[in-house]
């Protein structure tokens, strides 16, 4: 009687294919000390027999489920889905499957990101990757528990902290570089709309406007300041309310493309020229930027390698813990953004 494929074992495979149990598991495992000549006969019958690998019974035997929980939010804006892919694809590349978990409130006021904590470590993960944006308070569970985790854990975009593994692109440097830019174009009054500032990265994009303009001597004040809330409509409702209040504004740095292809849209509503009347620079850099009217100058953020980074430090750390290295600690690390500069912030 022919064996069902879910009867099918690793007993099976090394029985058809004349080997030990061992020597099939060397196979499936792509180790290096098998013969070419039997490796070959080995996943001969492996697909023939239709053998799948029990991956709950290779993470009992090797004490890792090769899994990374990834806790995420804010996947219909472009940075958050976009690391997502640079953690995803980066994952697999290392051998790693990815257990997702969405928070639908960024800055929960009950117990959530603990509750989350312990499912996925009821899941058996290797580790996680904590990619919710910095927001409000969403921060004010971690504490020396968390420090000392027997599960390490890497935290996206937020500011350094002593004992956590954190990877975040250089927000305020990318502002700097963007007010830098419009400076360096003989422009002084340069206003900024915000993104939401309960978010740490729109607080350091306003910090770098700031820096850059109190260095140079330029105003810096709250009249030159629009708040809005990452979308197209709330820049371009940024851009008229600097107007109003400053009809002298002669360029704008925007804390995101989307917000700048809303202030393009108002300066064409109200017939001012860009870059002639208003300069404008965003951030992001995201695949459209380059196809506004006019093409957008911008701070383009990695954040595909934000992901990936996140990932190598996790595996760095797992490895670290599976060989008992006390030296490896977790770190922290900066990504330095990058100024593209298209014809909305430099005269053709």
């Amino acid at each position: 009687m022919t064996t069902s494929k879910k009867q099918i074992t690793i007993k099976h495979v090394a029985q058809e294919a004349g080997v030990s149990t061992q020597t099939v598991s060397r196979v499936i495992n792509h180790r290096p000390d098998v013969a070419a000549e039997t490796r070959q006969r080995v996943q001969g019958v492996i697909d023939r027999l239709g053998y799948q690998p029990s991956y709950v019974a290779r993470s009992l035997i090797q004490g890792r489920s090769s899994t990374f929980g990834v806790v995420a939010y804010g996947l219909d804006y472009y940075g958050p889905s976009r690391t997502l892919s640079g953690i995803e694809q980066q994952a697999s590349e290392l051998g790693f499957t990815l257990l997702l978990s969405l928070v639908r409130d960024p800055d929960p006021r009950d117990h959530e990101p603990e509750r989350l904590l312990r499912d996925m470590l009821a899941r058996h993960v290797d580790g996680i990757i904590w990619a919710v944006p910095d927001i409000g308070e969403n921060r004010a569970w971690i504490n020396e528990e968390t420090r000392t985790f027997f599960t390490p854990v890497v935290f996206l975009s937020m500011a350094p902290s002593q004992g956590l593994s954190v990877i975040a692109i250089d927000n305020r440097m990318g502002g700097r570089m963007a007010v830098e830019h419009l400076l360096a174009g003989g422009h002084r009054r340069i206003g900024h709309v915000t993104g939401p500032l309960d978010w740490w990265e729109a607080r350091q994009r306003q910090a770098g406007w700031h820096d850059a303009l109190v260095q140079s001597g330029a105003e810096a004040g709250e009249s030159l300041v629009a708040v809005g809330n990452w979308s197209a409509e709330s820049g371009m409702l940024g851009l008229r309310q600097l107007l109003e209040r400053r009809p002298d504004v002669e360029a704008v740095f925007f804390g995101n493309d989307q917000m700048a292809l809303g202030g393009i849209r108002a300066a064409r509503q109200l017939g001012l020229q860009i870059p002639g009347d208003v300069a404008i620079i965003g951030f992001d850099d995201i695949p459209e930027s380059a196809y506004f009217c006019p093409p957008l100058s911008t701070v383009r953020q990695p954040i595909f390698e934000l992901g990936a980074l996140a990932v190598k430090e996790l595996n760095r750390r797992i490895e670290a813990d599976q060989q008992e290295d006390a030296t490896v600690q977790p770190r922290a690390r900066l990504i330095k953004p990058q100024l593209v500069i298209r014809e909305s912030s430099v005269a053709a």
